[in-house]
């Protein structure tokens, strides 16, 4: 076992306090089926000796009947536990697994490849900071590909590892790899992505996973693992506006309210001047509580409960903000990015639940602006959206809401959608922008040429016409 498991055993307190203080990376695998992804994840645990032996042994005897391989074991099996998954060799659900090494902790979100459960793995990727998007060298980027990276970078994934599987079965050859790279860049050109990095391996073997492997002596980088211990992930920003979507109001006695719920930008400290939304009743922090005893600063991430100085209304749904932070804006029209997960179509002007954030509201997609092709990331004038399409909508809610920009706030622009009869999540969201949005914003928002932009401002915001041609 590996060496903190050493110290588990002869000094617990010693390893909470060195656990405690590292830093926490959130990554999923995605790509095309077979394209390696559990296997990978089973290699990066057994190579890093993270493998209890209890769950060594289950995963040996498994293998005798499930192994989809020529090894002794199937590390695949390691994350896909559903009997669907291993009967089939392939994911279908998301698959979580918790490790850390001397250096940093890991939450692994292991995708499914099949297009079917593109679903599975947008939900996958909503709270990642790193997406490893794998592919086999023998068959180069898929339609999958594209869409799962056209998705994490939706989902404002802005770090990526192009993971080159399967080297061994091309002869480690340097051609294939250089050519998978120019085709990935290709295409990455039009979405957000400012970090990526090129790993050739095979997660089979153990090629460039944990040890770097002599079988390519032309690959200078390093392995996949020093990449994941050492990428630098943006640390929090208290300098954001400070946002607290209000999830419980804990009313114990009579001489105490607090208001529940989870930072989701910038930092709040007592004495602060803050504004309730959408009342915009004004107050101050008297104090922020905790379990282990009041804070005199929280910030983005943190669960606190808050405690106002006025007795005014605050019910769950309801956004604390800070008096002199930019304010979030309160509209009942605002445009989003919709990613279908429903097998029935979008229905335009029908009632849907909108979740954004603790608001809870009805509301209807009144006009889709244009679909995505995930090929070639082209924008396609349609009618609705069948499930996995990813489309532009502009929305409509019966109550006001308290909305950011995704790309500015993503803990104040995601949304769902839900089945009002059902009661099922049928869609996810991003906000783009808003009714009352800047042309300069929006222009930074539409990833078309010139020519196409100035066309759909034509036919959608003919007040800005004069402009837009400028």
């Amino acid at each position: 076992m590996s060496q903190e498991s050493t110290l588990i055993a002869s000094d617990i307190e010693a390893y909470l306090s060195q656990h405690e203080h590292k830093g926490l990376l959130r990554f999923l695998t995605c790509g095309n089926v077979d394209d390696g992804k559990s296997t990978l994840i089973g290699r990066l645990l057994h190579d890093s000796k993270l493998i209890f032996e209890d769950h060594m042994a289950a995963i040996k005897k498994d293998s005798k009947k499930f192994n989809t391989t020529n090894q002794e074991f199937d590390l695949a099996l390691l994350v896909d536990g559903l009997q669907s998954e291993r009967e089939q060799g392939i994911t279908i659900d998301v698959a979580y697994r918790y490790f850390s090494t001397e250096k940093r902790k890991f939450i692994i979100a292991d995708c499914p490849g099949h297009e079917q459960y593109t679903r599975n793995m947008a939900t996958g990727a909503s709270n990642c900071d790193l997406a490893i998007v794998m592919i086999d060298a023998r068959k180069g980027v898929q339609d999958q590909t594209k869409r799962h990276t056209y998705i994490a970078s939706l989902l404002g994934i802005r770090h990526f590892i192009v993971a080159v599987n399967k080297m061994d079965l091309v002869d480690y050859d340097q051609h294939t790899f250089n050519t998978i790279q120019q085709d990935v860049l290709k295409f990455t050109k039009e979405l957000s992505i400012p970090d990526i990095h090129f790993v050739p391996m095979s997660a089979l073997v153990g090629d460039n996973i944990v040890n770097k492997t002599t079988a390519m002596p032309w690959y200078h980088g390093t392995t996949l693992m020093s990449l994941l211990e050492t990428i630098n992930i943006e640390a929090i920003q208290t300098d954001k506006p400070f946002r607290f979507p209000v999830q419980y109001v804990n009313r114990p006695n009579l001489d105490f309210r607090g208001y529940c719920g989870t930072i989701v930008s910038g930092a709040i400290s007592p004495d602060s001047r803050v504004v309730v939304l959408p009342s915009k009743k004004q107050s101050t922090i008297k104090s922020i509580v905790t379990y282990d005893g009041d804070l005199s600063l929280a910030s983005e991430g943190q669960a606190v409960t808050l405690t106002l100085a006025d007795e005014i209304d605050v019910s769950r749904g309801d956004i604390i903000v800070c008096e002199n932070d930019n304010p979030p804006t309160i509209t009942s029209h605002f445009t989003a990015t919709l990613v279908w997960m429903n097998d029935a179509p979008l229905l335009l002007n029908k009632a849907y639940e909108f979740k954004i954030g603790t608001q809870v509201v009805t509301g209807r997609v009144t006009k889709i602006n244009y679909r995505v092709d995930v090929h070639t990331f082209e924008q396609q004038a349609t009618s609705n959206l069948q499930l996995n399409e990813i489309g532009s909508c502009h929305i409509d809610v019966d109550v006001p809401v308290v909305i950011d920009r995704y790309d500015d706030i993503q803990g104040m622009g995601n949304l769902i959608l839900i089945d009002k009869m059902t009661n099922e999540t049928i869609a996810a969201g991003m906000v783009i922008c808003t009714d009352d949005i800047s042309l300069t914003t929006f222009k930074r928002t539409y990833t078309a040429s010139e020519v196409a932009l100035n066309e759909y401002i034509r036919q959608h915001y003919p007040e800005w016409e004069a402009k837009a041609i400028k």
